[in-house]
């Protein structure tokens, strides 16, 4: 029930977005919807509703897509094995893509209504959660074989590739969820109720939530369990961290604004005025940029690390949802409603 609850604070988003001159309706997105393999360069989104993946070759300026299952929502790159990770909604599996040629390798079983896929590269090992469902999926990438776990609803999956720990995040669970390789459950991290958004910084073992809900980030350390609240704005619905400045960035879409929080004092330093109703986050270390996806405003705000103010706002498409960085180049790419599904965008 979790992911109905969330998703009009944070998914609905063709209800939110051009109600005035269209039809309205609903549909579930995922922040997973575009994904990089910082290896070889190229990138991957979901085009829901023509059941394929999008791909583009920075390499030779190309683009191609390719036949998966039914409504394809969500994505993960294992850029150590060269493999492509899509969850298929409807068809309640998940389409393995050789990233050599961009070709379907298998199509995997997992139940129905799959909406997270994350990878371990260090394990080969790759996590699907379902809709509605207290099972966990696991695929063993070398064999495409799965085994599952009783571990509860996952609205949002993290991975800590060097304690080879998974972290399972319900909307109405009061807990992280955390499993092992085997996989079983090892422990329970109180967060408190209403989490959405979740990333780790394996650099400090810090565990960034955010809470819906009551408008706060909750900051958890891996090793001691320390469990630190920070404000936000309202309706916080993603977090991303610099790993080199250790600053947090949380996208707040009720209130059109980006907090921004020492990750070592773990104290708020500052809130920058976005876009309307900010979806995403991402951040690009090298040159400590943040961009921050705005769905109502069909945009990106480009923000200054240093500074923290906006440097420019950038077109992004309809309903920007879902950003990756290239950390080589510093080129973005957008995950969006509208055609094309794959918004490149050049933030020079």
């Amino acid at each position: 029930m979790g992911v109905i609850l969330a998703l009009f604070a944070c998914v609905a988003v063709t209800t939110l977005a051009h109600a005035q001159t269209q039809e309205p309706s609903t549909a579930l997105i995922s922040s997973r919807a575009v994904a990089m393999n910082p290896e070889t360069g190229k990138v991957y989104a979901v085009e829901t509703s023509r059941n394929v993946v999008s791909v583009f070759d920075p390499q030779t300026g190309s683009r191609s897509s390719v036949r998966v299952g039914a409504k394809p929502i969500a994505i993960a790159v294992n850029a150590a094995t060269d493999k492509i990770y899509v969850a298929n909604s409807e068809a309640g599996s998940v389409s393995v893509i050789d990233g050599k040629d961009d070709s379907v390798l298998a199509t995997v079983n997992v139940g129905s209504r799959p909406y997270v896929v994350a990878v371990n590269p260090a394990t080969n090992r790759i996590y699907v959660s379902n809709t509605f469902s207290d099972l966990i999926t696991v695929i063993d990438g070398a064999t495409n074989s799965t085994t599952t776990v009783k571990a509860g609803s996952a609205d949002a999956i993290a991975v800590d590739s060097k304690l080879d720990k998974v972290y399972l995040l319900g909307y109405e669970d009061t807990n992280l969820i955390v499993l092992n390789r085997m996989p079983s459950i090892v422990g329970r991290i109180p967060v408190g109720i209403h989490a959405w958004g979740i990333t780790l910084s394996e650099t400090t073992g810090t565990l960034y939530v955010t809470r819906s809900g009551s408008s706060e980030l909750v900051m958890v350390d891996e090793v001691s369990g320390l469990v630190t609240t920070v404000p936000s704005g309202a309706i916080p619905c993603a977090v991303a961290v610099n790993p080199v400045t250790n600053m947090a960035y949380v996208a707040n879409h009720g209130d059109d604004t980006l907090t921004v929080i020492d990750g070592t004092r773990r104290a708020v330093i500052a809130t920058v005025k976005v876009g309307l109703r900010p979806q995403a986050v991402a951040v690009d270390p090298k040159r400590n940029r943040v961009y921050v996806a705005n769905t109502h405003s069909d945009d990106l705000t480009v923000i200054d690390g240093a500074r923290n103010s906006v440097l420019k706002t950038l077109n992004a498409g309809k309903n920007p949802y879902a950003i990756a960085v290239d950390p080589t180049s510093g080129q973005l790419y957008v995950a969006s409603y509208g055609e094309p599904a794959l918004v490149i965008v050049d933030p020079r």
